[in-house]
């Protein structure tokens, strides 16, 4: 039985570590890779676009008419 815990604790130690270091590569690659796509993201062609203001909307009947008339 020492023959046995003297081999299975590094094992097992060894075998914990190489988990949790895999797990806190993973989260850091998926998080780099959202930031990364989150830089890349261009707001003028896709995404939140704001509605004219009256001005403008004003403005663009104002010089329909004119155009038409």
């Amino acid at each position: 039985m020492d023959g046995l815990q003297q081999l299975g604790l590094p094992v097992l130690g060894i075998v914990a570590a190489a988990a949790i270091t895999f797990y806190v590569v993973s989260f850091s690659e998926l998080s780099e890779k959202s930031f990364r796509d989150l830089d890349k993201k261009d707001y003028d062609d896709e995404g939140y676009k704001p509605s004219p203001s009256s001005r403008v909307k004003r403005a663009r009947r104002k010089a329909n008419k004119q155009s038409k008339g």
